[in-house]
């Protein structure tokens, strides 16, 4: 698995949440630090987590090389480092031989939807994942996992690895 840092999640987390899955710009309480930014961009490229595409759009400009402009975009190999299937695979689901003729999903998933998303993974996921990818305050990130637990959804707080993590228990009953 790979290792990132809160920064890096935060920064695919963004990404894979954006339409055109542009690293930048970057989370609005992100936004005064640019060189740390600078920093941990590099080793994302350099991993394939990331990559460059040419972009017209000034705020998500990473690089210019003479006239030509570079954004940074996540790549598959991304999404697969923080847990998230991309759009395309999802397109390839809905198109099979079951689905015709029952239209897609309208809207986006919930918040919610996907925070049990991030908590079903083996892995689980720590407090830092689940506001960078709800962009809660993480007292708010806390009240949510509440009401998933009064609705029956069995969460628990795993803190023996190196990492606080919560995780959804799957009932037996379910």
């Amino acid at each position: 698995m790979t290792r990132l840092n809160d920064l890096q999640l935060v920064l695919l987390s963004a990404a894979a949440q954006r339409d055109d899955g542009s690293l930048l710009p970057p989370p609005d309480h992100l936004a005064g630090q640019a060189g740390r930014i600078r920093k941990v961009i590099p080793p994302l490229i350099k991993r394939g987590l990331i990559e460059e595409a040419a972009t017209t759009e000034l705020p998500k400009v990473w690089r210019e090389e003479g006239d030509d402009r570079f954004a940074l975009v996540i790549t598959q190999a991304g999404r697969a480092a923080i847990g998230v299937e991309s759009e395309q695979s999802d397109k390839a689901d809905n198109a099979g031989p079951d689905r015709e003729g029952v239209p897609p999903p309208t809207g986006a998933r919930s918040k919610s939807q996907q925070v049990l998303d991030l908590l079903r993974r083996a892995e689980g996921a720590s407090l830092d994942e689940l506001v960078s990818m709800t962009g809660w305050l993480p007292h708010s990130t806390r009240a949510a996992l509440t009401g998933l637990r009064k609705k029956g959804h069995g969460i628990t707080l795993d803190k023996s690895g190196e990492r606080a993590c919560y995780r959804l228990v799957e009932s037996a009953a379910a």
